[in-house]
């Protein structure tokens, strides 16, 4: 993993293959290597960056609140250290937040999007109030029970399942608490990516536990061209589950 500082803080992230530039983001609660098994299936095609995202994995964080906009702003600083001008990006659940975030941020910067098990729709209060009541539990108790709740909802494939879980269990208290607190306030860009005119692809697994595929479908019904991709059988994590029709989805953003 390489290291640059952003923003007051380190991120951390992976490159590889060659190609047209793709950024991958990863999920709440997560780190890159959720895309391990897909790498061998771009690289050929893609010069992936695979970025940790603040606070997770061998990234660091602040200790107060931040938004999807801050998360993009570092991806957009890793990428001038990087010397990449233009991008596309495909981001996972929490990452497609802030691939949406990033692009409109960043329109310039901008060359497709991907969302993996993703939404464009920002939280009802009731999600809100409950993200804040998660983040005050995992103060008080720590990341492990968020591993134990959550681990079954990601995937009913046990392979995945025992990935994740001590993947979750190792993320530290700050990354959990801030990240939380950045997906309660997310603005809802629903007419942000109705008008997106650039190569847009929603993968979305059919059994989506966390997302339902209908969040993709109603895209798609607002954005005709968009390319999406519906994977019988897969819940929310289809670049584990389903790597190969995954990367072929991906390629859709060349």
């Amino acid at each position: 993993m390489e290291k640059v500082s952003i923003n007051g803080i380190q991120i951390s992230y992976e490159r590889r293959g060659k190609g047209t530039p793709l950024v991958l983001i990863h999920g709440y609660p997560l780190d890159h290597t959720i895309w391990n098994d897909v790498l061998p299936l771009l690289e050929n095609d893609f010069d992936l960056i695979l970025p940790d995202v603040r606070g997770f994995g061998e990234s660091t964080t602040v200790e107060t609140p931040y938004t999807m906009t801050n998360i993009a702003s570092d991806l957009a600083a890793l990428l001038e250290t990087l010397g990449i001008k233009k991008t596309a990006l495909a981001g996972h659940s929490m990452g497609g937040y802030v691939a949406l975030a990033f692009a409109k941020a960043f329109p310039d910067k901008t060359a497709g999007l991907a969302l993996v098990s993703s939404q464009a729709a920002g939280d009802p209060p009731d999600r809100k109030d409950g993200r804040y009541k998660s983040a005050a539990d995992v103060k008080q108790n720590g990341v492990q029970p968020v591993a134990d709740g959550m681990t079954d909802k990601l995937s009913s494939d046990q392979r995945v399942r025992d990935f994740v879980h001590p993947l979750i269990a190792k993320q530290s208290i700050s990354a959990v608490v801030g990240a939380l607190g950045a997906m309660a306030e997310r603005e809802d860009l629903t007419s942000f990516v109705a008008a997106f005119t650039h190569p847009l692809v929603l993968l979305h697994g059919d059994a989506d536990n966390l997302i339902p595929v209908e969040r993709a479908r109603e895209i798609k019904s607002l954005v005709p061209s968009a390319a999406l991709v519906e994977l019988p059988g897969a819940g929310h994590m289809p670049m584990m589950e389903q790597p190969e029709k995954t990367a072929g989805a991906l390629k859709m953003l060349i």
